[in-house]
């Protein structure tokens, strides 16, 4: 028959006096780390069921990573053909897709497919990565947007190298039929003219762009992709063992 053993009063008190450290240092814990508030990928897919799951994944979590209260953000997939849609725009309080659109990519980058990207001065080459929308304004591409890459030796040079967003002829249904494949720019996010402006308007003004490529250089190097929340955890373990020594040397008698 077995025994049950009674529980006692000082055992409660033990159970008691290490549990509660470990309470308070979760929710320590819990107060100190961002706000995962933005839309999970799984938002995002039922928003673009066409786009790659891994790519709206990987988006979102750089996004938390750099901004988690952000509004909108803009997902470019480099890694399909130019002339399907890879563009596309959501409004993250709302829930809401806002746009899906063609895109161009550099020339030095590649014709229908991309193939390489850099942060090279005249290279004519399309950048990854994360991207901080800033002011809009009128150039000789008509209504544009100013990029501000965040990611150093990555994009980080994109103001520099005029990488704007812009509409263009050469980004159209038409200009794919005459030609078979879309216009290249000279490394920037070319949008169709048609939409263009009202693009522009929904995420300029510290908004976020995610350019996507599987480079494996680029996906090993970013620090929005491999955000520093793994390190979180990690000194939260360490902490969370220090405070069950600390607890067990408390109750010793």
């Amino acid at each position: 028959m077995p025994i049950t053993k009674a529980i006692r009063p000082y055992d409660l008190r033990l159970f008691f006096r290490q549990l509660c450290p470990l309470l308070l240092l979760t929710s320590l814990l819990l107060a100190s780390l961002p706000s995962f508030a933005t839309p999970y990928a799984t938002t995002l897919q039922r928003l673009a069921p066409d786009a790659d799951p891994k790519v709206l994944r990987m988006a979102t979590n750089a996004l938390n990573c750099a901004q988690p209260d952000a509004e909108r953000l803009a997902i470019i997939d480099f890694s399909r053909s130019a002339n399907e849609p890879r563009l596309w725009v959501f409004d993250l309080v709302n829930d809401r897709l806002l746009f899906e659109e063609l895109v161009s990519h550099g020339r030095g980058t590649g014709d229908e497919l991309a193939m390489s990207f850099s942060n090279t001065p005249d290279s004519h080459q399309s950048s990854l990565g994360l991207f901080r929308t800033m002011n809009s304004y009128d150039g000789s591409n008509g209504y544009s947007l100013r990029l501000e890459g965040l990611e150093y030796g990555i994009n980080d040079l994109a103001y520099e190298r005029a990488i704007v967003m812009h509409g263009a002829d050469y980004v159209s249904e038409s200009f794919i039929d005459e030609n078979g494949r879309l216009g290249r720019s000279l490394g920037c996010p070319a949008v169709p003219q048609d939409v263009a402006a009202p693009l522009i308007d929904s995420i300029k003004d510290d908004q976020y762009l995610f350019a996507y490529y599987p480079d494996s250089e680029w996906m090993a190097q970013s620090e929005f992709l491999n955000c520093q929340r793994d390190s979180i955890l990690a000194e939260s373990i360490d902490a969370r063992s220090t405070q069950q020594d600390l607890a067990m040397q408390s109750s010793s008698p």
